[in-house]
């Protein structure tokens, strides 16, 4: 249904936490200073992989959480730490002091607390018989304790529903909050996504050679040799335009259109000619009431693999037409790197603040964009006008989802 026949969502709050930053400010300084966020493996060995590298959180020290003892917050992962920062800043931006309004939760996350899973591995294989604190890491290794623990945190006593369908599964979180609104089944949610560097899934995409054995991606470059991980959380508010009207909330954006939809190609690559994600680039934009011609701005899924960017650029040529080389295109993984399950809640947050701030950020590291690449990429951080952006998260799996924002 077109945008024009639904009521109007909005975004009122946002929070993310990178690599690059803790919050939007550190975020927006470090795009704007084109800053890389990767480093030398050191948490795990990574002496019998490929690749080397990665982008990692640089978390505060101290305590996070109030209503835990040090003892219970001990086995809390780092997942869930990043999505409580960025849930803080999200409710404080959105002026939600109590969550007695918010009518869901809607969180997305690929690995969830899978080092807690190592660590308990780890331990069985060191020691067979031990008991002690095995239980605990099982326990606190399912996503649905880790959101207990989040829910205990913020006095929440609402549904909170989990989404895990790989990379898209941030975007997908938000999407799934949208049609809650839209369908009349809820007024305000509070939807994102999370993930964090974890050896296993490190060692699983180094044993695809998906990664970059360079370190740096470099998303539509011709020569570019794979993507690098990352970790982080993003967060947004959503509300109708109603209730937000209702309680005098200040919208940031609007959350115009989504879609998701697979390619059912392969399980690890994705298909060629990338027909779910024109269909969702297509299906987006209409809900949105836009043409392709009208996108300011489309941050990419990007990962700087070569299947990947060779199947995305397709699909926006075919998607868009002639219109392809007037659209801005960018892929901030080339920064911060691939956040997985949190990778389309964080681009989500960052085509907000690009909205807000009216800039773009760069896709890095390109030495000599590929001709597949027909649209406008934007090799440095741009000042210019944005009054509209598409995000695209495409997973393992087939599964594909495009959020579109505009301005309020």
């Amino acid at each position: 249904m077109p945008q024009t026949h639904r009521q109007r969502l909005l975004i009122t709050g946002a929070g993310i936490v990178s690599p690059l930053g803790l919050g939007r400010g550190e975020n927006e300084a470090a795009f704007a200073a084109e800053r890389l966020a990767f480093q030398p493996v050191e948490m795990f060995d990574v002496s019998a992989r490929i690749a080397k590298t990665a982008a990692f959180v640089d978390l505060p020290a101290g305590r996070l959480y109030r209503t835990l003892s040090a003892r219970h917050e001990a086995r809390v992962d780092r997942g869930s730490r990043m999505l409580l920062l960025a849930l803080r800043e999200a409710l404080a931006q959105a002026r939600l002091g109590s969550l007695g309004t918010v009518d869901a939760m809607v969180i997305g996350t690929s690995a969830g607390a899978m080092m807690l899973g190592e660590t308990y591995c780890r331990q069985l294989r060191k020691s067979p018989g031990r008991q002690s604190g095995q239980l605990s890491l099982v326990e606190h290794y399912q996503p649905q304790r880790q959101m207990t623990t989040l829910a205990h945190e913020l006095d929440w006593h609402g549904p909170v529903l989990l989404v895990s369908n790989a990379c898209a599964s941030g975007a997908n979180a938000i999407g799934m909050a949208m049609e809650m609104i839209w369908s009349g089944r809820a007024r305000r949610v509070i939807a994102g996504g999370y993930d964090a560097v974890s050896e296993l899934v490190f060692a699983g995409f180094d044993t695809l050679r998906a990664l970059s054995p360079s370190g740096i991606p470099r998303p539509f470059d011709a020569h570019r040799d794979g993507l690098a991980l990352g970790e982080g959380a993003g967060v947004v508010v959503i509300e109708s335009e109603q209730a937000a009207a209702e309680r005098g909330a200040t919208a940031l954006v609007q959350a115009a259109g989504y879609c998701t939809a697979t390619d059912l190609h392969h399980l690890t690559q994705p298909d060629p000619e990338g027909k779910a994600a024109i269909r969702t680039m297509t299906e987006a934009c209409r809900m949105a009431g836009l043409q392709p011609r009208e996108i300011d701005y489309l941050n990419s899924h990007g990962t700087g693999t070569p299947f990947n960017d060779v199947a995305e650029a397709s699909a926006i040529r075919a998607w868009a037409g002639e219109d392809a080389a007037g659209i801005a295109v960018s892929s901030t993984k080339s920064a911060m790197g691939h956040l997985l399950g949190g990778a389309g809640a964080v681009e989500a947050v960052i085509c907000l603040m690009a909205l807000q701030g009216q800039w773009m950020p760069a896709s890095l590291n390109i030495r000599e964009v590929d001709p597949v690449a027909t649209f406008d990429v934007v090799r440095s951080f741009r000042r210019t006008r944005v009054n509209t952006a598409l995000t695209n998260s495409f997973g393992f799996g087939g599964t594909n989802a495009t959020l579109v924002l505009r301005q309020a």
